[in-house]
């Protein structure tokens, strides 16, 4: 086996474009992940029983069925009721809404774990549901769970190279584009796997620094 710099010349441009597109579906998977997590976990935690439950129903439905499925089912079974999205846009959807279930439960348990003391404050202070939740309760919680957040993303971007089955050619699809079409395989890939390394481990990096710093 040897190296060929100029298949990895040749292979760039691809993968600056399937970078992009894993960089956007990852960014706007999170955001989506980040803030529907936040709605479930309010809604679970003192929503009425009318919204508690069908919540709780959807969101055990999404987190015990493969990300795959679901992917398929957004892009192929959603067109039939009329609904079509781009692969680009059920890519960050599907991330997204797999992804919220499990930011739900990282949220409930940052909620769950303010003391009950500062329910109790804000209830003496007779300040209102919504000042209370993103006044008192929310600040508390969100510092406590904001290192397990991060993990997710790191879950996410490793998920990414799933976008490929919908037609999402992000940068292992560029890849297998790329060596399906040269035949040069060692390149790609390895370009691939280090851009995935590069990215994630500073990540995992930060996340370290970040829960030793909160934990404290």
């Amino acid at each position: 086996m040897t190296w060929d710099w100029s298949a990895v010349d040749a292979f760039m441009p691809r993968f600056w474009d399937g970078l992009w597109v894993t960089l956007q579906a990852l960014v706007l998977g999170a955001l989506l992940a980040f803030g529907l997590g936040l709605v479930w976990a309010v809604a679970q935690r003192s929503g009425p029983a009318v919204v508690r439950w069908p919540v709780t129903a959807v969101t055990e439905f999404i987190r015990n069925t493969p990300l795959l499925v679901q992917l398929f089912f957004l892009y192929y079974v959603l067109p039939e009721w009329g609904l079509t999205l781009s692969a680009t846009v059920t890519g960050i959807v599907g991330l997204g809404l797999h992804y919220s279930t499990y930011t739900a439960e990282v949220y409930r348990a940052g909620i769950d774990g303010v003391p009950a003391g500062q329910w109790e404050a804000a209830t003496a202070l007779n300040l209102s549901r919504p000042r209370t939740w993103f006044g008192v309760i929310l600040p508390q919680a969100l510092r406590r769970v904001a290192p397990a957040l991060g993990n997710y993303v790191i879950a996410m971007l490793k998920d990414t190279p799933m976008l490929f089955v919908i037609g999402v050619v992000e940068m292992l699809g560029a890849a297998r584009q790329f060596s399906a079409e040269t035949f040069l395989t060692v390149e790609a890939f390895t370009v691939v796997g280090v851009a995935f390394i590069v990215l994630s481990y500073p990540a995992s990096l930060l996340l370290r620094a970040l829960e030793r710093r909160f934990v404290r």
